[in-house]
């Protein structure tokens, strides 16, 4: 195969692993900043470009793209896809899940467990927002956040209505969530590749903090997840009709709830901590179905 991968950084483990585990299977890989490509839209033959060259004869393309530059990454992969070129991740799938509130209503309403959560506009509604959660402690988010950047942990009713208004202050849109306690300042990574869990981390949060990002300071283990755990997971990445998803849930007393579903997954924790040839497997996934010019899975919405 020739393979696109859109990176902004060669360097990344991510970016490192995938040209790794491509050019031992023989396949020519090409690093693509998606901010460096621009294209031909408006014609009977639709093109890329990049660096005053046009990009021809790709079979399949691999996008890590950044939150920061969904909207331009995902035309640039939606123009791959026009030209007939295979997408790992598709454009459409990979703009769903990073609109927070619109993956939440679309798992929500196919039935997967989530924590309670609370979506408002005006100020004058936020008292009666945090009792629809629960009331404190609770979670506020926002909306565009990544890494665990823009959570906070609202120990009371009267923090919580500061933290909400001065959100909604500088026009921030934030989500407002029950705290699961018993989860105990850890989730669950599950890594999901082609409609199965290939691997599975446990990430704990450092002392005195309730997020378990990794990049917050968290550590990783190994763990086991249940029959309905593994289920939870893979119908969350069939709804937001992603190939390869990393999906975040935890533990609750009513059973496993979604925290996340993430179309650019990093790979560096999930394969250091199982020891699996994570990169490897997505390279053989779309070894068995770039042929197809389609995506092996489709959600809806």
């Amino acid at each position: 195969m020739k393979i696109a991968l859109l990176s902004r950084n060669r360097k990344l483990y991510s970016s490192r692993r995938l040209i790794e585990a491509a050019t031992e299977r023989g396949h020519e890989i090409t690093v693509l900043d998606a901010l460096r490509c621009y294209m031909n839209i408006a014609s009977h033959k639709p093109t890329i470009h990049y660096k005053g060259e046009q990009l021809m004869d790709f079979d399949a393309v691999i996008p890590r793209i950044g939150a920061s530059i969904t909207f331009y990454g995902t035309s640039v992969l939606r123009q791959f896809e026009v030209m007939g070129v295979y997408p790992l991740n598709e454009s459409v799938a990979i703009s769903r899940s990073r609109d927070k509130l619109r993956s939440m209503q679309l798992l929500s309403r196919r039935g997967l467990g989530m924590p309670v959560t609370g979506f408002a506009n005006k100020p004058d509604d936020v008292k009666d927002l945090i009792k629809m959660v629960g009331g404190a402690p609770l979670v506020i988010k926002l909306l565009e956040g990544t890494q665990g950047i823009g959570v906070v942990l609202a120990e009371t009713a009267k923090a919580a209505e500061s933290v909400i208004e001065a959100f909604m202050g500088v026009k921030a849109d934030i989500l407002v969530q029950e705290y699961i306690k018993e989860a105990g300042g850890a989730d669950i990574r599950c890594f999901v590749v082609g409609g199965k869990v290939v691997a599975a981390m446990k990430r704990q949060a450092a002392a005195g903090e309730f997020r378990s990002n990794l990049h917050r300071g968290g550590n990783a283990s190994l763990i086991k997840i249940t029959p309905e755990e593994r289920s939870t997971v893979v119908r969350a990445a069939r709804i937001m009709g992603l190939n390869v998803a990393g999906v975040d849930l935890l533990r609750s007393n009513h059973g496993p709830v979604i925290m996340e579903v993430n179309s650019s997954p990093g790979l560096e924790g999930i394969e250091e901590v199982t020891g699996k040839d994570v990169a490897g497997l997505i390279i053989s996934f779309m070894e068995k179905n770039h042929k197809m010019g389609k995506t092996a899975t489709r959600g809806k919405g």
